[in-house]
């Protein structure tokens, strides 16, 4: 019988999956066989000597040590592609609300309830308060084009968008799943000047931090509207906090933060921003397939599968 401690909340097919196994699953292993986590940060973490393998649900894995566990011979494990289209649909929509201010309509029209039948008069008096420009001709930059990239630039399309995507790491199943629509860009610079919404789907390392920041946001075209659906650490946050208080990046729509939650009361004072609580993966659908993944692998390396 193999211990494995949960470290964060794991949906409960892939639990039972582990049960059916014979294994002891519980956040209170003093000396576990396999870790099972989502976003617990483990770079400070000790791992005892037991410990095997570590399954994370989710697509990235720079909540993990990876040298350590290597030199200390402890598999690690991720599920990608798992929360692809949970991710894409969550970031379609704040495509739509980063460009109409949807939120603030909806809170307005709530405003109103006193008023009683004066409503119908100043909604109509006060709606184009809240009008905005339609995705339809406009041009999407996709950086990053894996298994969320590629959904993502595929379903711009199918808004009637054109779409621009940046890879150097393209690989040929990632490239095998894109509309041959999709314009190929070599420099970064070309998407900066061209594009009128630009998102990122790329991992977070020491080359890719801060991989926007004041700089790139200076070249940006005017009007530009950024999403991150990815990583907090990609966006130099007070740069972009700075740009979106001077319209000089024009909106914005994040469901990550470079500190999470961001501590500035000037963030939640923009109008021009949509803030998610890092929740693009948080379907049922996502978070059972995520889970029946990482189980998957941790019982195939400790030979159970």
């Amino acid at each position: 019988m193999f211990n494995i401690k949960t470290m964060n909340a794991i949906a409960e097919k892939g639990l039972d999956e582990l049960k059916a196994e014979k294994c002891a699953v519980s956040p209170e292993m003093s000396a576990p066989d396999a870790l099972l986590i989502r976003s617990a940060k483990l770079h400070d973490a000790v791992f005892n000597k037991e410990l095997l393998c570590i399954g994370r649900a989710g697509i990235g894995v720079d909540n993990i040590p990876i040298e350590r566990c290597t030199a200390e011979g402890i598999a690690v494990f991720n599920t990608p592609g798992a929360n692809a289209d949970s991710v894409k649909e969550l970031l379609l929509c704040a495509l739509t609300m980063a460009s109409r201010d949807i939120v603030g309509a909806v809170e307005w029209v709530e405003s109103l309830a006193p008023e009683g039948d004066k409503i119908p008069a100043l909604v109509e008096k006060g709606k184009n308060a809240f009008a905005g420009p339609e995705v339809s001709g406009k041009r999407l930059g996709v950086i990053g084009l894996g298994a969320i990239g590629s959904r993502v630039a595929n379903a711009a399309l199918k808004l009637d968008m054109e779409v621009s995507g940046y890879d150097p790491y393209l690989s040929v199943d990632s490239a095998w799943n894109l509309s041959s629509k999709v314009e190929h860009v070599t420099d970064l610079n070309v998407l900066f000047r061209t594009c009128d919404y630009l998102t990122m789907h790329i991992h977070s390392t020491p080359e890719t931090f801060h991989y926007l920041n004041a700089e790139t946001f200076a070249k940006m075209k005017p009007g530009m509207r950024i999403l991150n659906f990815a990583r907090g650490e990609l966006v130099d946050g007070p740069a972009l906090l700075e740009a979106l208080e001077q319209k000089r990046i024009y909106g914005a729509g994040l469901d990550v933060f470079e500190q999470e939650p961001p501590q500035d009361a000037r963030w939640y004072a923009l109008d021009n921003l949509v803030m998610g609580s890092h929740c693009s993966s948080s379907t049922s659908g996502a978070v059972a397939t995520m889970g029946h993944m990482a189980v998957s692998n941790l019982l195939r390396d400790l030979g159970l599968k």
